[in-house]
């Protein structure tokens, strides 16, 4: 996971890809589309889709959607489970258990 976020973040210094997406794409998607479509596309590995859905809004509403999305993961996985969901999110990442 954090090696995600490493990539996540790496990508949005180096990239130039946000100044060539039209205005018109941005507001096509709202965070949350995009926020799916990033995460499904890296767990996939599938580097052209992640591209895509970085590009649909800004870096800091896509960084908003995708806590947003891990949040709710926990929580779901934490009641499916009938754990809390810091256990949950700790066994998620491979920590020990608190």
């Amino acid at each position: 996971m954090f090696d995600m976020m490493r990539k996540y973040a790496a990508r949005f210094r180096t990239s130039s890809h946000a100044e060539t997406v039209d205005t018109r794409d941005r507001r096509a998607h709202n965070l949350f589309e995009a926020a799916a479509a990033y995460v499904a596309a890296c767990a996939e590995d599938d580097q052209d889709r992640i591209d895509e859905a970085a590009g649909w809004v800004s870096p800091e509403a896509l960084s908003f959607g995708v806590n947003e999305l891990a949040c709710r993961a926990v929580i779901a996985l934490a009641r499916e489970r009938d754990e809390s969901p810091g256990a949950v999110a700790r066994d998620l990442l491979g920590l020990p258990a608190a």
